[in-house]
């Protein structure tokens, strides 16, 4: 594989995120077709059950088409009814930490929940309206894909070695020992040495849209930049979705 250290090859690479709605983050970034590689929708479509941890039996999520607005995925349109408890059309981050589980059935953690909500809150108000949800449904669709690719043992985790190996597969050419490091840091314990789906999710999110943010600096594509400690602190905070 090439040296240069920019990811090239996971879904939202070269464009907006999978199924990120018009106005989000991500709808700023370079459009597919780019000199990075095209927007790669490799990894199929939902799979058959839950699309966040398995089927979950006796699931009161029916997929009937019966009233679904158009653009809205039946399922997404189910699974938002059930969370929208106060049915104000809209889904709060308190909502939307119960609507998304891990494979062992635990809650999302608190800072992918809110990455997810500002990403696919196009008005920004603070919580997720009926479209920016379904929007939301296929980008995390595709990421559980990936993730479900690189967890060999079924485990319901990604160890150090399998995330380096789909971190290698985006395009992005990282030491184990930095691999190593974002595992420590986005862990959800102290003792873990693996991540769940969430984590994988905001990682590769964050590594995304740090990487765009580089891209914008390196113009000579050499994969080193030389910039002030402002202009520094500026890239560093515009990538804290």
């Amino acid at each position: 594989m090439a040296s240069y250290p920019y990811g090239s090859n996971y879904p939202g690479s070269s464009g907006p995120a999978p199924g990120a709605p018009p106005g989000s983050y991500f709808s700023s970034q370079h459009q597919a077709g780019g000199q990075y590689g095209p927007h790669s929708g490799q990894y199929g479509g939902p799979p058959p059950g839950s699309p966040y941890g398995g089927p979950q039996p006796s699931a009161p999520y029916g997929t009937s088409a019966a009233g679904v607005p158009a653009g809205v995925d039946p399922e997404a349109y189910s699974w938002f009814q059930s969370v929208d408890a106060d049915h104000s059309g809209y889904i709060s981050l308190k909502e939307l930490k119960q609507a998304l589980v891990n494979g062992n059935w635990s809650t999302f953690n608190d800072d992918t929940c809110y990455m997810l909500l500002n990403m696919f809150d196009k008005n920004k108000l603070g919580k997720i309206d009926m479209y920016g949800f379904s929007a939301l449904w296929g980008f995390l669709q595709q990421w559980r894909n990936m993730f479900q690719q690189f967890d060999r043992d079924r485990s319901g985790t990604i160890n150090p070695q399998e995330l380096h190996q789909a971190l290698s597969q985006m395009g992005y050419n990282l030491s184990p020992q930095f691999v190593q490091f974002l595992i420590t840091r986005y862990a959800q314990r102290t003792a873990q040495s693996t991540i769940q789906l969430d984590s994988f999710i905001q990682i590769c999110t964050q590594l995304q849209s740090t990487t765009d943010a580089f891209k914008e600096k390196d113009t000579s594509r050499t994969g080193n930049v030389r910039i002030s400690y402002e202009d520094f602190l500026i890239l560093a905070v515009s990538c804290m979705l």
